[in-house]
């Protein structure tokens, strides 16, 4: 029976069998939220949004760590723009080729 409190399917259902708490509940808040969001990612409506989300809070981490701004060379730069983010089609989950 689906329980969307105590095991959302978007938890319970990655193929490893694994529950994500049981990975993230072991890290940070920022680098356990990232990992969350990465691996419910395929298994909701909107995976780049929740990419999106993952890298928010990898920044906040990275930004929390480095002892001062970080060098140009370690900023993350987005490989597209935002905006071409929002507008991207969705993409299949199926390998290349």
């Amino acid at each position: 029976m689906h329980d969307p409190v105590n095991q959302p399917k978007h938890y319970v259902s990655h193929p490893s069998g694994i529950e994500c708490i049981q990975i993230t509940e072991h890290m940070g808040f920022n680098l356990g939220n990232a990992i969350k969001y990465l691996w419910r990612a395929d298994l909701k409506a909107d995976a780049i949004e929740d990419m999106k989300k993952a890298v928010w809070y990898i920044q906040r981490e990275i930004a929390k760590r480095a002892p001062e701004p970080p060098e140009p060379a370690w900023q993350l730069e987005p490989a597209i723009s935002a905006q071409a983010l929002d507008k991207a089609e969705p993409t299949s989950t199926e390998p290349p080729g």
